[in-house]
């Protein structure tokens, strides 16, 4: 969590009681930017103006409607999010998961158990943003490696070359050029396409 003199928390709640209790077990461990919000009609909104650094949401006992409109508002933002329920069910907890939600807390509204809560949200939030960003990196090696074979083919066919020489080529044509080899390969696999259309 970022240092807790500058984390700044958002709560959401519509019981201004519970919204205390939570506020009270922020600042006594040293959040000093609370804000609250007890509507969760344009929330959205609300937090894109706020930024928070994290986000409580304290439902009670929710409903279903309640429980899913939190739970789209949780896939829709990109922050951590910590959700306070007073009952919960099997179906309910493995919906919070799949909706990506950092912590899911039954029965647990309790001031001194805010921060090291929160602080698990954000861990958690942390470690999935990360293997997020490993698995789009690691997609997007993959798609530049096919264009580069695509690439390596239609040089080899035109040429009448082997494999290491058209990737020689490629990769030379890269460095003159000061681009990455996957855009080389694009535009060499445009440019075959573009010639195959014209025949």
């Amino acid at each position: 969590m970022a240092s807790e003199e500058t984390t700044s928390v958002l709560v959401i709640d519509d019981n201004p009681i519970r919204a205390s209790i939570i506020e009270e077990g922020l600042r006594a461990a040293g959040c000093m930017q609370v804000r609250l919000a007890t509507d969760m009609h344009g929330i959205a909104a609300t937090i894109e103006a706020l930024q928070p650094d994290v986000i409580v949401i304290d439902l009670g006992n929710p409903n279903r409607d309640m429980l899913e409109n939190a739970f789209q508002l949780s896939r829709a933002v990109k922050k951590p999010i910590a959700m306070f329920v007073d009952h919960s069910d099997a179906a309910a907890t493995a919906a919070a998961i799949e909706a990506g939600v950092s912590a899911y807390v039954v029965d647990g509204l309790k001031p001194q158990r805010i921060k090291p809560i929160l602080e698990m949200a954000v861990g958690r939030f942390n470690a999935f943003a990360k293997m997020e960003r490993e698995l789009q990196m690691a997609r997007d090696a993959l798609s530049e490696r096919k264009l580069v074979e695509r690439a390596k083919a239609i040089l080899m066919r035109q040429r009448n070359i082997d494999e290491e020489r058209a990737y020689r080529i490629m990769r030379s044509a890269a460095m003159n050029q000061n681009r990455r080899l996957a855009e080389i390969a694009e535009s060499l696999i445009t440019a075959a396409s573009l010639l195959d259309d014209e025949k």
